[in-house]
């Protein structure tokens, strides 16, 4: 039977190359490079499970130092595509500007 830390490193694994699947098909479709932001949540989801597999489940320090500082990366990732989406939707400031005018 398998253990079930080596479940969490496979659910990991999986995750992490599902990350590059969808980096690819998204590349396909719109016939360019492409990062969608479904390869950050992978990353991070990932990464996650294989930083528990290495610190606890097998614990490797060099393995779970890699996965711990990757993890900064695909967090800082998220946080600039969540402010790049909300600077898109928010008002432009002469919008602004005429709406306060108008109170």
């Amino acid at each position: 039977m398998i253990e079930a830390w080596k479940l969490v490193g496979f659910g990991g694994q999986a995750m992490f190359f599902s990350r590059f699947f969808v980096q690819w098909v998204v590349s396909e479709r719109t016939g360019r490079s492409t990062v969608p932001t479904a390869f950050w949540w992978l990353s991070l989801a990932g990464g996650f499970l294989l930083l528990l597999y290495a610190a606890i489940g097998i614990q490797d320090i060099v393995f779970s130092v890699g996965q711990g500082m990757g993890l900064f990366v695909y967090l800082r990732n998220l946080i600039l595509v969540r402010r790049q989406r909300l600077a898109e939707t928010a008002p432009a400031p002469e919008q602004t500007r005429a709406t306060q005018r108008t109170k």
